[in-house]
């Protein structure tokens, strides 16, 4: 059946998400269709009590109320938790005990983007139920009620329960919070000068229009601010934030990126020292250091499909007490409520640094060295992008120096001294590739046999 709804842009449902142009994909009676689709998504499990909430872009107001006329319209019981970063909707219905919720965000996206985050229950849907908005939406299947609307503070909630849940040492580096002028930036100092921290903050008032940078903390240029104001302030170290607070950053005194993975290694070990055995969940792009020195500290390290949404579901399914990407999401069940939380797991890693003398740039001086890229990406047509991962890991596991290929999310391929990485993206049409090594000559060896392999398949399937 075709779609009926204005301005309808199939594109925007994505793997874990719903996400486009504000102004271009989300016109009012589009947005008016998806909140009778997700209300009747999530109607029909018996979920009508929701909390929504909303980040400061621009477009956010807009998209609010269209949104808030839909989702009344299937009877839904809205709790509005306001502007407020995506970790604070997710611990909205935990605390007033509700049914899910919704955040509007364009999360790390561009300013003129916006979007959809849903919690079903106490997780976010993905895959599957993404795509069924879709066919909601086109068969104009909605249900028919009579919702209400009360609007509920949570901030102060929050804090309260991330304070009682922390537990510090004696000491309180100080630190810089950058927030891109993102929605992160009043909870995380709230937080953080209620723990008894110095805290310095850097663009913490919102302002969705970004104006001093973009709100990504995976990309080195975005944290030059941060930088540079740890060092004019003698910081022990800085902490940055995503547009809506899911992701965390954090650069050493020295200047030093302190990447997804590296977090993930540093608040693992301490977890095993509480925890010993515990299991932790990462994704497919994250260094083999994490995974190998997790083993050897005598944890459980269990090797995932990237995605917010995927690591989430794994994590619950295998009782990890820790799970993280490389792009800075990092889901702590230990201590918290297992979602992903960048304020959270700065007051995590604050806690660390409180209850030892070691600073931050000490304990990244202990991290295992290797040398790896970016994400790199190649413009791949949709229709070609998965068969051309699948016939490349066939081409390179016949390969003889290749030890190892991983399919648990594309193809990761070890060789002796490091290992390369190709998959299809879950929201571009292109491949993602990475690779790692023990040096730079092997990292170029490395990256150019796999990339030989990849030209070779697309030149077979025409791609």
């Amino acid at each position: 059946m075709p779609i009926s709804s204005p301005g309808f842009n199939p594109r925007v449902f994505r793997e874990y998400d719903i996400r486009g142009v504000a102004d271009r994909d989300f016109g009012d009676a589009f947005v008016r269709d998806l909140g009778r689709a997700i209300g009747t998504l999530l109607g029909r499990r018996g979920q009508r009590r929701l909390a929504l909430g909303r980040d400061c872009r621009i477009s956010s107001p807009r998209i609010h109320a269209a949104f808030v006329d839909g989702l009344l319209a299937t009877g839904a019981e809205i709790l509005d938790v306001g502007v407020v970063p995506t970790p604070l909707l997710y611990y909205a219905p935990f605390h007033f005990h509700l049914d899910g919720g919704i955040q509007i965000t364009g999360s790390h996206n561009p300013a003129p983007d916006n979007g959809f985050k849903i919690v079903s229950g106490r997780t976010t849907i993905h895959g599957e139920d993404i795509q069924a908005l879709k066919r909601i939406i086109a068969d104009r299947d909605y249900l028919d009620g009579r919702g209400s609307h009360e609007s509920r503070d949570v901030l102060d909630a929050y804090v309260d329960e991330a304070r009682r849940r922390v537990s510090l040492g004696p000491r309180r580096p100080r630190v810089v919070v950058d927030a891109g002028n993102g929605a992160g930036g009043p909870a995380a100092l709230a937080l953080y000068r209620r723990l008894g921290f110095d805290v310095v903050p850097l663009f913490c008032d919102m302002d969705g229009r970004f104006p001093n940078h973009h709100p990504d903390p995976t990309v080195p240029e975005n944290l030059e601010a941060l930088h540079a104001e740890v060092a004019r302030q003698g910081a022990e170290l800085g902490l940055a934030f995503d547009g809506d607070a899911d992701r965390i950053g954090a650069v050493d005194a020295r200047g030093r990126v302190v990447w997804g993975d590296q977090l993930m290694l540093i608040f693992a070990r301490a977890i095993l020292t509480e925890h010993p055995g515990a299991t932790f969940v990462s994704e497919v792009k994250c260094s083999q250091s994490l995974f190998d020195e997790i083993a050897r500290a005598g944890g459980r390290a269990i090797m995932w499909k990237a995605g917010h949404s995927l690591i989430k579901a794994k994590m619950r399914e295998t009782g990890a007490l820790l799970a993280g990407e490389m792009s800075g999401h990092i889901f702590f069940a230990h201590r918290w409520l297992g979602f992903d939380d960048a304020v959270y797991a700065g007051a995590r890693l604050l806690e660390l640094l409180s209850r030892g003398e070691r600073t931050l740039a000490e304990i990244v001086d202990e991290l295992p060295r290797a040398v790896n890229t970016p994400e790199l990406r190649v413009e791949v047509a949709d229709e070609h992008k998965f068969e051309v991962v699948a016939r490349a890991a066939a081409a390179l596991r016949r390969r003889p120096d290749v030890l190892e290929v991983i399919e648990v999310d594309g193809a990761r391929v070890r060789f002796e001294g490091g290992w390369g990485l190709v998959r299809a993206s879950n929201t571009q049409a292109a491949l993602v590739m990475r690779f790692e090594a023990e040096d730079e000559v092997r990292l170029a060896h490395l990256r150019a046999e796999v990339e030989a392999v990849i030209a070779e398949v697309r030149a077979e399937v025409g791609a």
